[in-house]
């Protein structure tokens, strides 16, 4: 077991890294996917009241630990360890993290409990025309969970360590265990206690991903201190960048709540459908937008650490172009696929769900980009433009929303709408501040580059058209088969003349990731020693 365990937390290649992080993050996605179809089955299908109780317990638990503590995790974290680690002080790594394990510990713990108490009142503002009934297991949902912030924040600070020393097989697979638990909840509680055992199963599921993250720390030689050193000037740089970023991410959970509210108001059951719709807009999201800047961002801090720009621009540059690449086919199956997706994975709820997803496959787009784009600031330790960015962002979504998501206007898919079309603007602000900040970056090959990605995405559009209507959805179809056959051929075509067409464009984006793809076929992952 040592020994399995030592060589799972070995150092990884960045391609290797990315890898792991993609398959992993595809495997929780399914298990995330499987989860839904389960819930939309056992549930949503025969109350949908019942799924939007469990959707709105989770919006305060959520906000609190990404305004609280997510914002120190990575980001705001990583780079200052970076330093630490290129000059070899581990002893200040471990006071650090153990300041930051105490203070954050001791804050989340103290919000668990105002959550506990406070459930009611806090949910009759966040849905306030849950019937009831659905208000009780909403409240009861939420204090099962009211401590799964805490345990998430203690298991991301642990990971933020391991992704510094490029381990991350452990904070690849800890989330699966997550999904499990809520999986198995359903079979162990739905006669029992119906949808509130999806409460008891993210708690059990948290307290696994927290056992399972700390197996990372495994041969780092971590030495955990009960003291918060505040007089320690790299905590107090880790405290400093905190509001910001706290702030930043606190605002995308703002509007989740937002959006939950309004989403209340425009029918039975619509939670349910706009939360089935983003949980499928964030599968290629986390895919190829998070897994590949996670991987990215310890090697850029790394490169600053160094104090190397120029190579720090070089794999900046390197890695933005390959995901604009991966990105554009991607929405394009996305958008014309989107039924054959959603019925498979979320059944007679289908038409809902794939309506309300074509509105958002524009975001996934832009979601991707932003992944890697505000890690060339939180690099360099810039969580304040970000920040500013997301403040105007927020505004300008919550306006589209109001006037967007009315019966009279789109309805529930305004709420996508207006999330694709303020993704495009923030994306497209950072984009001009590092286009002033440094002229050089985005030069003449980047857009020569992204010139020919449109180009080639152009011929994955028609091969998509043509796919479609050759193996149109009819309204017969049911099963993995039958829909599974459809949309992997869709996909499979799409795909090939995006990648065959690069080829032939010039482009060198393609070459890594068939390089990466024939030495997993030959050979397994090589793990560096």
């Amino acid at each position: 077991m040592n020994r399995w365990i030592t060589r799972a937390n070995k150092r990884v290649s960045f391609g290797g890294a990315t890898v792991l992080l993609i398959v992993v993050a595809l495997m929780g996605q399914l298990l995330g996917f499987f989860r839904n179809r389960l819930v939309s089955t056992n549930f949503t299908q025969v109350d949908p009241g019942s799924t939007d109780a469990f959707f709105a317990a989770f919006q305060i638990p959520d906000f609190f630990f990404l305004t609280i503590a997510a914002g120190a995790l990575g980001v705001a974290f990583v780079p200052v360890l970076a330093d630490r680690l290129h000059k070899g002080d581990h002893k200040q790594m471990w006071e650090i993290t153990s300041s930051l394990l105490n203070l954050l510990g001791l804050v989340m713990a103290g919000v668990g409990i105002l959550m506990f108490i406070f459930a009611r009142t806090l949910l009759q503002h966040v849905a306030p025309d849950l019937a009831p009934a659905q208000l009780e297991q909403a409240i009861r949902i939420m204090r099962l969970i009211s401590l799964n912030p805490l345990l998430f924040t203690l298991s991301g600070i642990l990971t933020s360590v391991q992704q510094a020393f490029g381990r991350f097989f452990f904070y690849a697979i800890a989330p699966l265990f997550y999904n499990m638990a809520i999986i198995l909840s359903v079979y162990v509680f739905k006669h029992h206690i119906g949808v509130v055992g999806l409460g008891a199963g993210a708690l059990v599921g948290a307290l696994l991903q927290l056992f399972i993250a700390s197996l990372g720390l495994w041969g780092l030689g971590f030495r955990y201190g009960f003291k918060i050193n505040f007089r320690s000037k790299d905590f107090s740089q880790v405290i400093h960048a905190l509001p910001a970023r706290s702030i930043d991410q606190g605002i995308d959970s703002i509007n989740s709540i937002v959006e939950t509210n309004r989403a209340n108001l425009l029918g039975h059951g619509a939670v349910s459908y706009y939360n089935f719709a983003t949980t499928l807009q964030n599968v290629p999201v986390m895919l190829f937008g998070t897994a590949i800047a996670t991987a990215a961002f310890p090697r850029l801090a790394e490169r600053l650490a160094q104090n190397r720009p120029d190579l720090f621009h070089s794999d900046f540059f390197r890695i933005l172009r390959l995901m604009i690449w991966i990105a554009m086919p991607v929405v394009v199956v996305s958008f014309f696929a989107r039924g054959y997706l959603a019925r498979l994975l979320f059944g007679d709820v289908a038409p809902e769900v794939a309506l309300i997803f074509g509105y958002l496959t524009a975001a996934i787009f832009f979601r991707i980009v932003y992944s890697i784009v505000s890690r060339y600031f939180y690099a360099q330790k810039d969580t304040k433009t970000p920040l500013f960015v997301s403040l105007f962002a927020i505004g300008l979504n919550i306006v589209l929303v109001f006037n967007l998501a009315r019966p009279s206007s789109y309805g529930i898919a305004g709420l996508a709408l207006a999330q694709s079309m303020t993704s495009a603007m923030e994306v497209a602000l950072l984009f001009l501040i590092m286009f002033f900040r440094d002229r050089a970056l985005l030069n003449r090959k980047f857009w020569a580059s992204v010139g020919r990605i449109v180009s080639v995405t152009g011929f994955s559009i028609v091969t998509a058209y043509i796919a479609v209507s050759m193996l149109p959805l009819q309204i017969t179809d049911r099963g993995f088969i039958t829909l599974g056959f459809k949309l992997g051929a869709i996909a499979t075509a799409t795909i090939a003349m995006h990648v065959g067409m690069s080829l032939l464009f010039g482009l060198d984006e393609p070459r890594p990731v068939l390089r990466k793809v024939t030495q997993l076929i030959l050979r397994p992952l090589r793990i560096e020693y």
